[in-house]
């Protein structure tokens, strides 16, 4: 019950988001679901910068395996929320403090990739633009704005990797436009490496909202396969018997 309600939380809290979000594209995010390398660099860097925050309470840590990663790996490097490889992906921030300190408290994202998915574009469009749409802004708390997500109260976590952008407008009052992004400050990545980051974070999440669904769509194939051969020998079986009585 404490799941379903959770879960409840996190589809209420996408209107929310759908109406402080600006009229800005979204990017196309590449496929990484069957990319085993790109999941398990996406899951490491979903561990490292968002499960601080944010939980996926939905998730357990034992999914993991299904990456490719021993449990010995998942302890090793993955493990820090809990010394259960059993348990969920949940973190130790109080709600009332998270309310505090961002305005509002971070939404679970163990369906992110399925919730934020609109008439715009998919989920994982819309994570991968977010992500690669902070720039840096003096009048807000934190310092960062997004494009995509004005007025957002999550910081840039990604910022070391990415560096510091600002966003470059033309165009005066109601005419003034955003034009392009100007790195001011280089990151520890490039920006095709950090794109690859981001593209393998969103992969993950994708992978985490659904982790069974390349084995239902193969599973689904199989089933086709097995239905159409079913049918021509139903077919060729009726025809037989229906020789005999004539």
């Amino acid at each position: 019950m404490n799941l379903l309600k959770k879960l409840i939380a996190v589809l209420a809290f996408v209107p929310l988001l759908a109406m402080a979000e600006g009229e800005y594209p979204l990017d196309h995010a590449p496929d990484r679901t069957k990319d085993l390398a790109a999941l398990q660099h996406g899951a490491k860097l979903f561990v490292n910068y968002c499960l601080n925050c944010h939980s996926a309470s939905l998730m357990r840590y034992n999914r993991l395996r299904d990456l490719g990663l021993t449990e010995d790996e998942i302890k090793a490097n993955l493990l820090f929320t809990t010394d259960k490889v059993g348990g969920l992906m949940t973190i130790a921030l109080a709600p009332k403090d998270a309310k505090e300190w961002f305005g509002v408290v971070p939404p679970d994202l163990s369906v992110i990739a399925r919730a934020k998915t609109t008439e715009a574009g998919s989920g994982p469009d819309w994570i991968y633009t977010y992500l690669r749409s902070y720039y840096t802004d003096d009048s807000r708390p934190t310092g960062w704005n997004n494009m995509l997500f004005p007025n957002v109260g999550m910081p840039h976590i990604f910022w070391e990797l990415q560096g510091e952008q600002n966003a470059v407008f033309k165009g005066e009052g109601a005419e003034r436009k955003f034009d392009h992004f100007e790195l001011v400050k280089p990151g520890k990545l490039t920006k095709v490496e950090y794109d690859n980051a981001v593209a393998d974070l969103v992969g993950y999440l994708e992978w985490q909202s659904e982790p069974v669904r390349n084995l239902r769509h193969r599973l689904g194939v199989v089933v086709l396969l097995f239905l159409a051969v079913f049918a021509l020998f139903a077919w060729r079986l009726n025809a037989s018997y229906w020789k005999e009585i004539k």
